[in-house]
């Protein structure tokens, strides 16, 4: 037995196209399901609200990159940073390029050390101390040159040289020489000039040298006076030495017949313009206690002598120079020449030589 149901056309059509209509939309929830990737499946879209509650305080900060957080809307208002440790923070993988430090406090901050730059030894240069000082430089004192008891000379002939004047020609020559230890010395001196083909002055002295310190020397012995006139005899002492900023110093008395006393102070320096070429200046005066009119010596100062010569050293035994002199009388001294009918005053061009032995 069969049954028929008839059902109007329109009813038909309406169920057929509602039922078409749910299997697209099952198929389209499925295929879209599919085609999210795997972390989109697993994270929300939206953080959870419960989230601003989080407890950062088990959270590994350390691998988290910063620079692509936006914490322009981040309310830390409900964040409770009580727990969290900020002691041992990992800054190795932050990002610091894109921090606003201009309102950064940086006086409270602890920088270490003051000072300690990163390319510092990590065992600096102690500081010079005074013993330090004194181990670079010891004292030379008498006791420990009394070791020095070798024999050694030397012979220097400071200056020999000729002049071409208005007055005529001359030549003159100052030296000396040493034998003996560092301690104790046998000193010669000698100088003199000569004008035309007679001899004006010449002199030589004989003196024991003992040393007072590591710079100085006193001295003590005779001098013999060979011109002008007749000759003459004087007991001799002095100091002779280096003063402060090297300057040669050399100071002798001379005691001589009836109480008769001399003295004569010279200075010179050497000042080095390159390793070869030296200017030398020199200064030199004479005073006399008595006035002595056959040998034209006056009481006071009797003469200044100041010359500047210019050395080349070929060697530093050997050496040519080139200078100018000026010679001046003064006192009594100075009225004895004007009655010979001589000048007071002269100046004089010289070349010559220095060298030693």
């Amino acid at each position: 037995m069969s049954m028929r149901i008839h059902l109007p056309l329109g009813l038909l059509a309406t169920a057929l196209s509602l039922a078409f209509a749910g299997h697209a939309r099952a198929q389209e929830h499925d295929h879209a399901a599919h085609a999210a990737p795997a972390s989109a499946q697993q994270k929300p879209a939206t953080p959870p609200a419960q989230s601003a509650e989080t407890d950062h305080s088990q959270m590994d900060h350390s691998r988290m990159d910063h620079s692509r957080m936006d914490h322009s809307r981040m309310n830390d208002s409900k964040v409770d940073h009580s727990r969290t440790d900020h002691s041992k923070p990992d800054a190795s993988s932050m990002d610091h390029s894109r921090m606003d430090h201009s309102k950064m406090d940086h006086s409270t901050m602890d920088h270490g050390p003051a000072g300690q730059a990163p390319g510092e030894p990590r065992e600096p240069i102690p500081v010079v101390t005074e013993a330090d000082r004194a181990a670079a430089f010891p004292s030379l004192k008498p006791h420990a040159m009394e070791h020095a008891s070798t024999f050694h000379s030397l012979v220097m002939i400071n200056r020999l040289e000729a002049w071409d004047a208005d007055h005529g020609t001359g030549q003159a020559w100052e030296g000396s020489a040493w034998f003996g230890s560092d301690l104790n010395r046998l000193w010669l001196r000698s100088e003199g000039e000569r004008e035309g083909s007679r001899t004006e002055s010449s002199e030589l002295e004989v003196l024991y040298g003992r040393s007072i310190s590591p710079w100085w020397d006193v001295v003590a012995g005779l001098k013999q006076d060979f011109r002008p006139a007749d000759s003459r005899t004087w007991a001799a002492f002095g100091v002779q030495g280096l003063a402060p900023y090297k300057f040669e110093v050399s100071a002798t008395a001379y005691l001589g017949e009836s109480g008769q006393v001399m003295a004569t102070v010279e200075a010179e320096y050497e000042l080095l313009l390159t390793n070869r070429l030296i200017l030398q200046p020199l200064v030199e005066a004479s005073f006399s206690s008595k006035d002595v009119p056959e040998y034209g010596e006056g009481t006071g100062l009797n003469k200044v002598e100041a010359g500047l010569r210019l050395r080349y050293e070929i060697t530093r035994r050997f050496a040519p120079y080139v200078g100018v002199v000026h010679e001046r009388l003064f006192g009594d001294t100075a009225d004895y020449r004007r009655g010979e009918g001589g000048d007071v005053t002269d100046t004089r061009f010289v070349a010559g030589v220095r060298f030693w032995f």
